[in-house]
């Protein structure tokens, strides 16, 4: 991680915008970036909170300040990732606010497991379809559906702003890891498609800073993924090859931390490229398909 912590102090709240305040959470990791930014979207009168985050009392508190005298109408998560919506539990405990938003996620069991790092408690008061809204005073977030990164992950818009909370799907720091088999790199791309074609005019992603050039900087992560499957066709093209033996070569000076999450990646493309015909498999080696 390049960034001086100090420099990103938590439990603070920024105010973003005049609907928008953010706090960020202290689990800085190789995986978290600074840590989890979670959002208040609204006013005195009553607001939002977006991704409350891991269930660490002090960030709990640090969201409580936040938000102040007004009430807490909705608690609302964009997935069920440990680093995102733990917290919300006991901030609904704490405030009688309804947890609202992305859907619980439970895998089935057949096959290898990728739902360690999944909040198996999260249990939501109401789930959001594509394109439904909750308002409050003065603010209208609309969630848009973009799984890919998870099955059940939503992007929320305020309608009066055009901001969009972007959670995990787009962030400036890194691309976003795409784990099988709830990960699905085909999904990710045409939830990359749909937010291209929106005409929102800022991103706050749950980790790094805020992207002022949303619709540029979503076209170059279409580029990017797509440069990343050239690259495996190219490798597989001069032979047989592992994820494990591709990685290294794909990723020159990668963070030994974050070759697991890398090879998940290359694992979602390989899989992308397997259900397109591309490319074909014999246990753990990928070879050209034909």
């Amino acid at each position: 991680m390049n960034f001086d912590p100090s420099q990103y102090p938590t439990g603070l709240c920024e105010q973003m915008e005049p609907l928008v305040a953010r706090v960020l959470a202290g689990n800085p990791s190789p995986y978290t970036y600074t840590g989890t930014q979670t959002y208040i979207v609204g006013n005195q009168s009553d607001r939002a909170v977006i991704d409350p985050g891991p269930a660490i009392e002090a960030h709990i508190d640090a969201i409580m300040a936040a938000v102040g005298e007004a009430r807490i109408s909705a608690i609302m998560c964009t997935h069920t990732h440990r680093d995102h919506s733990p917290a919300a539990a006991p901030l609904a405990g704490r405030t009688g606010a309804p947890i609202i938003g992305c859907a619980p996620l439970v895998l089935a069991d057949d096959g290898p497991r990728a739902d360690e790092s999944f909040d198996k408690e999260y249990q939501p008061d109401q789930v959001l379809s594509d394109g439904e809204t909750v308002a409050g005073d003065g603010w209208t977030i609309e969630a848009v559906a973009t799984p890919g990164h998870t099955s059940n992950h939503l992007c929320l818009s305020v309608q009066e702003s055009g901001a969009l909370f972007t959670g995990d799907h787009v962030m400036a720091w890194s691309t976003s890891v795409i784990v099988p088999p709830d990960g699905d790199m085909a999904d990710y791309m045409d939830s990359l498609q749909k937010l291209y074609e929106r005409q929102d005019t800022v991103y706050y992603p749950a980790h790094g800073k805020k992207v002022t050039n949303p619709r540029q900087l979503v076209r170059g992560m279409m580029g990017h993924r797509k440069q990343r499957e050239r690259q495996i066709l190219k490798l597989l093209e001069e032979g047989p090859a592992a994820i494990v033996d591709m990685v290294p070569q794909m990723y020159k000076g990668l963070d030994p931390r974050l070759k697991g999450a890398a090879g998940q990646s290359v694992r979602a493309h390989l899989i992308d490229l397997q259900n397109r015909s591309r490319v074909t498999h014999s246990g753990d080696v990928w070879r050209v398909a034909g």
